[in-house]
């Protein structure tokens, strides 16, 4: 808006004015100038909604964004379940975690966060499923007869569903009480880097089974995918489209290599081993050091899986509950609750939005939890959470618009339930997936150093900080699990929680930051903790002004009409805590200047 435009504002608004103190704009008039900082020349801002047909089109494209990290979740559980060869549950394992993923997407880009925001299968709940799995009763047994052969990995699948429905109710009692300002008050950058880093760095020996199946195979689809997102991303292809208002063609260059790297490097990798595969250049004898490289490996699958196949929840049989899986499974669920935050933030940012309030951010945290308990009722074998990569195709894309990414979460739906759709990617080669992970793995673990950032690294303080909390947290997991008997407290559930805990790097790095940067002296500014606040206030014009970008559809109104949603911390209304009152001046301010 221009200053001096008249701004109209309806009844309901009034009513949200007089409850929360706020000016409610219109989404439509907020949009700053295509000059602002925050308006990255969109095409499609968070609040337009683009013809269908375009709609589904930078919906599929999202997809495809999602896809390198979602597909490659199954391929690493089904072996930890005792799968074996039944290529086919694995199939309906992917078809699944696509299904849930999209009502999660649905759910949080809707209701949640009510950002553009795509919920996919998470690395972060991988790491401790890895460790439940690996407790003496859950160890798979050296021969498997097909007569109790479903029972033996579903066995193992109850366990993990449980542990994510109760570890994700956590996640949505903090959405729900609007704790996440106090938790991460405690929570800064030297917490941050050594659990996420040791994500990746925990993973490391899942990926290299995969990969070593035939290092040929794994080192050409890491060198295709470094080609793509590092050498080429700026490289375009024409792209044209025709007006038919204007009756012209107009034309742009397309970074397909920016947007698209893992996609292409597995397509065109997964075309030479067909090519190897047709000619016997791969012997096909399974003994053979390449034999991993054939594409006629797992083909069976394609045969035997249904065209269409509706998961359901409780489809593995009635989710089982330990104290030892639930508090493992916590650390996964902390850990991507603490990166949503920021994701919600920058896609924020993306989408030309302004900052989201603090109800906004409940709300997404509380659709996560959610989203994870739907997960674990569904049994997808991964909590959710949201994907960095698909807010950088905004920024690329120049598309913001929350349509687009509900229709993506309808895509999703759709795909999971398409059988022989999930049954195709199951056939993909092992060393195509072994090198898609070893890039993606060390990605998480480079994301999770870049958060030291914020952090004066030339203080001998967080040196010894993050060194000690990384090198804690591969060292001891590592040895506990060389141990036999080395935790006896009398209680052998007492027994599991410990051992289970002791041998997630992730939990034992990040509680080792915790404590170390809460006690140890040093300055906010020292440990980090003013930029790590700051980095997300917008360099925007419209701080601090009300629109109607975060408020719940169809019910905001009715909200305003009552007192008591100005105390739930996920209402569009809330007040709680005196937030509204304490920057009640600014606000008015930054209104006034807006207007």
């Amino acid at each position: 808006m221009e200053q001096g435009d008249h701004v109209e504002i309806s009844v309901v608004d009034r009513r949200v004015l007089r409850r929360a103190s706020i000016v409610a704009i219109p989404e439509s008039d907020l949009h700053p100038p295509d000059d602002s900082p925050s308006s990255l020349n969109l095409e499609y801002r968070i609040g337009d909604s683009p013809p269908w047909y375009l709609c589904i089109m930078f919906a599929l494209q999202h997809f495809v964004t999602m896809f390198g990290s979602t597909f490659s979740i199954p391929m690493l559980v089904a072996p930890a379940l005792c799968m074996g060869t039944n290529f086919v549950v694995a199939a309906e394992l992917l078809g699944t975690i696509f299904f849930v993923s999209g009502i999660n997407t649905v759910l949080q880009s809707s209701i949640g966060s009510r950002l553009p925001i795509v919920q996919g299968g998470s690395f972060n709940f991988l790491v401790p499923t890895f460790v439940i799995l690996k407790l003496p009763r859950f160890q798979c047994p050296s021969s498997i007869e097909s007569d109790n052969y479903t029972e033996i990995w579903q066995i193992r699948m109850r366990e993990i569903q449980g542990a994510i429905i109760a570890s994700s109710c956590f996640q949505i009692a903090i959405g729900l009480s609007g704790v996440v300002g106090t938790l991460l008050r405690y929570i800064g950058p030297l917490v941050i880097a050594p659990t996420v880093s040791l994500i990746g760095l925990s993973l490391f020996q899942e990926a290299t089974v995969n990969a070593s199946k035939n290092w040929w195979i794994t080192i050409l689809t890491i060198a295709l995918i470094t080609l793509f997102s590092q050498y080429l991303p700026n490289t375009k292809f024409p792209c044209c489209s025709f007006n038919r208002k204007t009756k012209q063609m107009r034309c742009r260059g397309y970074p397909i290599f920016k947007l698209f790297p893992v996609i292409l490097a597995i397509i065109m990798t997964w075309g030479l081993c067909g090519i190897l595969t047709v000619t016997d250049a791969i012997p096909n004898e399974p003994g053979h050091w390449a034999y991993a490289g054939r594409t006629d490996v797992k083909l069976e699958v394609l045969h035997e899986a249904d065209w269409f196949r509706f998961p359901y929840p409780g489809q593995w049989g009635i989710p089982t509950f330990s104290a030892a899986s639930v508090f493992g499974m916590l650390a996964g669920v902390l850990s991507g609750m603490i990166e949503s935050i920021g994701d919600y933030y920058a896609a924020a940012r993306m989408s030309g939005a302004r900052p989201p309030p603090v109800h906004a951010i409940n709300r997404g945290v509380l659709a996560e939890g959610i989203g994870c308990l739907l997960s674990g009722l569904w049994g997808a074998g991964s909590g959710t959470t949201s994907y960095t990569e698909n807010i950088g195709a905004i920024g690329i894309t120049k598309v913001g618009s929350r349509r687009v990414i509900q229709v993506a979460g309808v895509i999703l739906m759709v795909s999971g339930v398409l059988g022989k759709f999930g049954a195709l990617f199951v056939t993909m080669p092992d060393p195509i997936v072994g090198g898609v992970l070893m890039v993606m793995f060390g990605m998480i673990t480079a994301v999770g150093i870049s958060n030291l950032q914020f952090v004066d690294m030339n203080s001998s303080r967080n040196l010894f900080i993050f060194g000690f909390s990384m090198f804690f947290g591969l060292s001891l997991p590592q040895w506990v699990k060389t141990q036999e008997n080395f935790i006896n407290s009398g209680s052998d559930i007492l027994d599991q929680i410990l051992l289970v805990l002791l041998t997630t790097g992730m939990f034992v790095g990040g509680v080792t930051g915790f404590i170390l940067d809460n006690t140890v002296p040093g300055t906010k500014k020292e440990r980090g903790m003013v930029e790590w606040n700051e980095k997300e206030v917008a360099k925007t014009g419209n701080l601090g002004v009300h629109d109607d970008t975060y408020d719940l559809p169809w019910i905001t109104a009715r909200l305003a009409q009552w007192k008591w949603p100005a105390y739930l911390p996920v209402s569009p209304t809330y007040t709680g805590c005196g937030c509204w009152k304490e920057s009640e001046n600014d606000r008015k301010s930054s209104t006034s200047t807006q207007l």
